[in-house]
C-alpha cells in the first residue's frame, strides 16, 4: 500500500497551484486571500457585444479580477465558488448576456 501512495505523489504536486513566488501547499499571502477581488458592477455596458478576446481583457482590467471564464448556454460549469473568478455569460450567437462573479 505504500508504494502505491508513493506513486500517486508526483501525480498529486503537478496538479497543485503555486501561487506566484509561493510553494506548493502554501497559502497566498494575506491568510488564503489571493488579493484579487471581482466586481462585475460597471460592466453591463459590455453586454451585448461579441465574445472576444479584447472584451475579455477589458471586463478583466475592469472587474479587478484574476482570471476569466466563458460560458456558453449547455456549457457544464463547476460550482466552486473563486472570488478572484469573472464569469461571462454567452447567448446562442456568441454575445454578452451577463457579468458575474464566482
Amino acid at each position: 500500500m505504500k508504494w502505491f501512495a508513493a506513486a500517486l505523489l508526483p501525480i498529486t504536486v503537478a496538479c497543485t497551484t503555486v501561487p506566484p513566488g509561493g510553494t506548493p501547499g502554501e497559502p497566498p499571502a494575506g491568510g488564503g486571500d489571493s488579493g484579487f477581488t471581482c466586481s462585475a458592477e460597471g460592466l453591463q455596458d459590455l453586454a451585448g457585444q461579441p465574445a472576444t478576446s479584447e472584451l475579455g481583457a477589458e471586463a478583466l482590467r475592469r472587474s479587478g479580477a484574476r482570471t476569466l471564464r466563458w460560458i456558453r448556454p449547455g456549457d457544464a460549469v463547476t460550482m466552486d465558488f473563486r472570488q478572484d473568478r469573472l464569469n461571462v455569460r454567452l447567448d446562442s450567437q456568441n454575445r454578452v448576456e451577463a457579468f458575474d462573479c464566482g
